[in-house]
């Protein structure tokens, strides 16, 4: 899984160099993240509305929506829409806009995230959907940790426990790090485990980038039955040694020699 994630941050960096603009920071913390949920757990078929089986799937919802390059790179790695599409990423006209969108008809995109703080409320009400209609299928939601600095994130993992959506799981990148520097100098959230408790959740704390770890935790979420949190500890630039746990990558490309480094890093 290594030799895969190593490839989809390369992608990531390339499309984003490309693109002259981007998040490498927190694209690269949660590659691990989304790695494991799409080649272990996840079941959402590859052929996407044509499934005969489309609406049993489980949803994925990336709330921190300026990470899309992790998400497309992601896909297109695993046979969800043509890797010839990423150098498309936020140009103008294309199908991989710099947040996700669901009205371009993009495989794997399920809702249009990106505005911070909202992408969990919308997963709270796919996942009522679902169980009002008795579909068995399981909802994740991945969130940064500075995002969760947001109000609505609060009321929305109150609404969760008050519904009992034990169909819901909630991931958090837990990479330290926000445009303006530690999430902890400005908003802290921690304890974290302890707040998510108190809201009702069953909570797994775990190294974001240790396979073992996530794919454990993962499997035991969807075995929940109550609504369950990931704290997934990762590093920001995650693979990039001058980017990680640095806040200055949070939001901008490299340029030609960063991109040469950072590929040769990865490679």
């Amino acid at each position: 899984m290594k030799k895969i994630a190593d490839s989809i941050r390369q992608d990531i960096l390339k499309m984003i160099h490309n693109a002259k603009s981007g998040h490498p920071g927190g694209s690269l913390s949660c590659v691990d993240i989304l790695v494991v949920l799409y080649k272990k757990i996840l079941n959402v078929p590859v052929d996407w509305d044509k499934s005969p089986d489309f609406k049993n799937r489980d949803r994925f919802i990336l709330s921190k929506g300026h990470a899309s390059a992790a998400l497309y790179a992601t896909l297109a790695h695993f046979g969800y829409f043509s890797k010839s599409l990423l150098m498309g990423f936020r140009i103008l006209g294309s199908k991989l806009q710099g947040h996700p969108s669901s009205k371009v008809g993009l495989a794997g995109i399920e809702v249009s995230t990106g505005s911070l703080g909202q992408g969990l409320s919308i997963g709270a009400g796919v996942a009522l959907a679902l169980r009002l209609d008795k579909i068995k299928s399981k909802v994740f939601v991945l969130l940064g940790d500075g995002e969760m600095q947001e109000g609505s994130v609060w009321e929305s993992l109150m609404n969760i426990n008050n519904q009992k959506l034990s169909n819901l799981v909630v991931i958090i990148d837990k990479n330290n790090l926000q445009i303006d520097g530690s999430v902890c100098d400005i908003k802290s959230l921690d304890p974290l485990d302890k707040k998510l408790e108190a809201f009702g959740f069953k909570v797994k704390s775990i190294d974001g980038h240790n396979y073992i770890e996530l794919e454990n935790a993962f499997m035991e979420a969807k075995k929940a039955n109550e609504p369950f949190a990931i704290i997934a500890n990762t590093i920001k630039g995650k693979g990039v040694s001058f980017m990680e746990n640095n806040p200055s990558w949070h939001g901008k490309a490299p340029n030609d020699e960063q991109l040469k480094l950072a590929l040769e890093e990865l490679c």
